[in-house]
């Protein structure tokens, strides 16, 4: 599990020279962080800011399930990298593509839902922005600046995963969701 590891473990994980974990796991612990800043700053500004408990709270609550994708994400794909490293190639065509894409598509399910926590993360800065205190406005811009990125790097993820399904409308919904934060970002930028 790589979520129990200490930070120095982690990298040396994402580092090893093997597919799992990738680049998705490395996305869920950067949204993780982006959205532990959000909640520090919230709690540094209640006096200034009512809701700023509330906007806490989801910030942990995004925490915590950006925080389960680190190993949602590593064991989807080291499913499906299972299921295309076992492919039997005397088994029909057909049975053996429509198998290997359905684990393949499954694999893009963790980087979908990383783009969804991430342009939430990010319409959570874009709402903190304004009405955090002044000394850490700073820090809820690179929050959301972060949670753009990662929601760039989660749609590349499941465009990739999804690439023997033409016009899947997770691809669609990806695209919408970068949009989303990097919109969300530029406004906490502007503010």
């Amino acid at each position: 599990m790589l979520t129990g590891l200490s930070l120095p473990a982690l990298l040396e994980e994402l580092a090893a020279p093997r597919e799992v974990p990738g680049a998705g796991s490395a996305l869920a612990v950067a949204l993780a962080a982006a959205a532990a800043v959000v909640q520090m700053t919230a709690r540094l500004s209640p006096e200034s800011w009512a809701e700023a408990a509330g906007v806490a709270a989801q910030a942990d609550s995004l925490r915590e399930r950006a925080a389960r994708l680190v190993d949602e994400d590593a064991e989807a794909y080291g499913r499906a990298l299972e299921a295309r490293a076992a492919v039997d190639e005397g088994q029909k065509p057909e049975s053996r593509d429509w198998a290997l894409g359905q684990v393949t598509a499954a694999a893009a399910e963790p980087p979908l839902d990383l783009a969804r926590l991430a342009a939430d993360v990010a319409e959570l800065c874009a709402a903190a922005g304004p009405r955090v205190e002044v000394r850490v406005h700073a820090d809820v811009a690179a929050a959301a600046a972060l949670a753009a990125a990662v929601a760039r790097g989660a749609r590349e993820l499941v465009a990739v995963n999804l690439t023997a399904l033409p016009g899947d409308g997770r691809i669609e919904e990806a695209d919408r969701l970068v949009a989303v934060a990097d919109a969300a970002a530029a406004r906490v930028a502007g503010a």
